[in-house]
């Protein structure tokens, strides 16, 4: 279990230094601003606006019902499916963020980001589209290379050598 976990962990260091920096500045971006903007309007965190009125780890009132109007699965089980999109952009983007756990935190921000794109916004229009299938695809990268030498998987990893 623990050689999965590490190998899971375990990012991949491209030949310079400059290559690390110029891949993770994606990473980090994306990070903040799921975190730090569209997570924290959504989901009770330190850093969510006060007037919210959210507790810690708290779902907003309305996003439930936006997400029972997906249909399928999803008005089935609205509030479990809410917190879950609104967990993985809050926490999954300050994972990413800081490069801890970040094929975990890629794929569960992939996945909402997918759900944003062709259930909440397909109907509006490609255009409406871009802003989730961007953040999905920085995410379809992050999954693949890990954080890199820029993250704590790099530090856990080499650490455990």
């Amino acid at each position: 279990m623990r050689t999965f976990i590490l190998s899971l962990t375990k990012p991949v260091a491209l030949p310079a230094l400059w290559q690390d920096i110029m891949v993770s500045i994606p990473r980090l971006i994306c990070g903040y601003f799921m975190a730090f903007n569209f997570g924290a309007a959504k989901f009770g965190m330190p850093w969510s606006d006060s007037k919210l009125n959210l507790g810690f780890f708290e779902v907003a009132y309305w996003f439930p019902s936006d997400v029972a109007e997906f249909g399928g699965i999803f008005a089935q089980f609205p509030s479990f499916f809410a917190w879950m999109g609104a967990f993985s952009e809050a926490v999954g983007g300050l994972l990413l963020m800081l490069g801890f756990q970040t094929r975990i935190a890629s794929l569960l921000i992939f996945c909402t980001m997918m759900v944003a794109a062709f259930c909440q916004q397909l109907q509006n229009g490609y255009w409406n589209m871009l802003p989730a299938l961007g953040f999905g695809f920085i995410c379809i990268y992050t999954f693949a290379l890990g954080s890199g030498r820029l993250g704590v998987d790099y530090l856990i990893t080499k650490k455990t050598k």
